[in-house]
Order: structure tokens, then sequence, then C-alpha cells
């Protein structure tokens, strides 16, 4: 990947999540940049970008090794090491960052606690700082700032040469490798954060759904209904989470209401009559009713 990145690494300390989020004028900025293993740490990688850096010092963190080694360690074998611009963060937020000599201006990185701001080939040596302060400055969870730091970045010009790719990556304080909170990529968009922005709402909303559905397999309806509304209202387009979200209504004992916002998604994509007619009393108790009520039998 050619230079020209901006990117942040960070651990929230009261979830103990760990992320990485990055915007580039590059395609598929977050396949090479962004990196993270749950309870152990989160790795950028950019300018002339090394991938191998994310893995590799990811696996010397597992090991016990603290940042600051780490990545001296894996610089100090790096022939390129003068392009090179690497951050990382473990999972006790104690963070290692390293901009190249020949890292193309503007390029600088900026620490704070618990995090790490870096750009490379920006329109102003403000980036870092701006980043950082609007991290800081930011609510909500991991993911909400991590973007925030992404859109106080291009408040100060961002990459020189424009927007194309960004990604957010935010892994648990445990579990196993492959396992994340946030793995959201923009291969390529005029506007990749606002595009993030979008998906990251989608996500939210998804992840109310899915608590859901773990609700009603309990037979909890009742707690289920208000979470599938709740995804509904998120992202009212979605013809998917209404669909659903009529069901949850239904089998929690109103099944007019119910009736009514599935003939809604129906409206919008009829292959949606069609599905309710294929799933069982197990998948949609309250299924038969809701047929019955839109004279669909």
């Amino acid at each position: 990947m050619r230079h020209g990145t901006y990117s942040i690494v960070a651990l929230d300390p009261s979830t103990g999540e760990l992320g990485a989020a990055v915007q580039s004028h590059w395609f598929s900025v977050g396949s090479l940049c962004t990196w993270a293993r749950p309870g152990v740490g989160a790795v950028a990688t950019q300018s002339v970008v090394e991938p191998a850096y994310g893995p590799e010092l990811l696996a010397r963190l597992a090991d016990g090794a603290e940042p600051e080694a780490a990545l001296e360690e894996a610089l100090g074998r790096d022939a390129l090491r003068a392009v090179r611009q690497v951050a990382v963060v473990d999972g006790r937020g104690r963070v290692a960052v390293r901009t190249g000599d020949d890292c193309i201006a503007h390029a600088g990185h900026v620490t704070g606690e618990h995090f790490s701001c870096q750009a490379n080939m920006m329109a102003r040596d403000t980036v870092p700082p701006a980043m950082a302060a609007a991290y800081e400055a930011a609510e909500g969870d991991l993911a909400t700032r991590l973007l925030a730091a992404l859109h106080g970045a291009e408040g100060q010009g961002g990459d020189v040469r424009g927007r194309q790719s960004a990604a957010v990556l935010v892994v648990p304080a445990e579990g196993p490798e492959w396992q994340w909170r946030v793995d959201l990529r923009v291969e390529d968009h005029p506007d990749p954060l606002a595009e993030m922005g979008r998906l990251l709402k989608l996500h939210r909303a998804y992840g109310l759904a899915d608590e859901a559905d773990e609700l009603v397999g309990a037979g909890r309806l009742d707690e289920a209904g208000p979470l599938y509304r709740q995804a509904a209202e998120l992202v009212p387009e979605s013809h998917e989470l209404l669909f659903w979200s009529g069901l949850a209504v239904a089998q929690a004992g109103d099944v007019e209401g119910g009736a009514a916002i599935v003939g809604r998604a129906a409206e919008v994509h009829p292959g949606w009559r069609v599905l309710l007619a294929r799933l069982s009393p197990e998948f949609a108790p309250a299924g038969a009713d809701v047929r019955r009520a839109l004279d669909w039998d």
C-alpha cells in the first residue's frame, strides 16, 4: 500500500475491549492495516505497509512481551523501518508507536492514556492531535469513539490525496483469537466515514435482533419483542428487521399489530409472505395467526 493513512489503536479500560480504526485514500485499507486479538492487543501498520507487523506483534504480546520491546524488536529486523509507521496497544493499555524518518509529510503521532493516533501524508500536521482530542471528547462505545477520531482527522484535511476506504475493528476483553465485537470495512467509497457510520448503525441493529433471537429461543418472548422493535427503529429502511419485529409483536400477544408490521415488510418485498408460509411453529410460534390476520392462508 502506498503512503497516506491515519489510524488509531486503543484500549477501553472500562470494558477491556481493544480496537483499531483507519482511513486512507487506498482500496481496502482495513485488510492490511488493522489487527487485534481479544485480551492481547491491537495493532495499526501503515505508510509503506508491512502487514506482518500485525500478527507478529500480537503473537509477541500474547507471549508476555511489552509493546515497546516487541515493536523495537520487530523494527530492528526490518530493513525498511524508516518508511514504516506502526502503533500497538496491549491488554493493559500500554502503548508503543514509531513514525519512520522517511514517512512522507505530514507524518507524526500522538499518544494518550491507553491509545495512539498516527498519520502520514496528511494535509496538515495537526491531524494526529485532532484525532486524539476527538477520541477523548467522544462518548459511547469504543467503536463510536474510534470513528470519532477518524472524523477528527478529516476535520483537519485528512489524507492529502482524499479518501477511499476505512475500517473499524473491536475485539472483546477475552475470548478465542477469532472473536470480535465489530469488524467492519468500507472498501471503496467517496465518503468512507459516512458509510462507516451507516454500517455501525446497521451492526447495532442486527446485534439487537440477534439478542432477541436468543430470547425467543429461550421462550422469553416478552423480552424479545422490545429488542426487535428497537432494531427496526434504528434502521427503518430494513424490511428484514421490520418482518421479524412484526412477528415478535405478534408472539408477544398483539397479533393484529404484529400482522400489520409484517404486512408492511411484505409490501416492500413480497418474499416475506412466501417465507412466512415456510416457517415452522418453532421458528415463528405466531406465524399461523399472522397469516390468518393478513388473510394469507
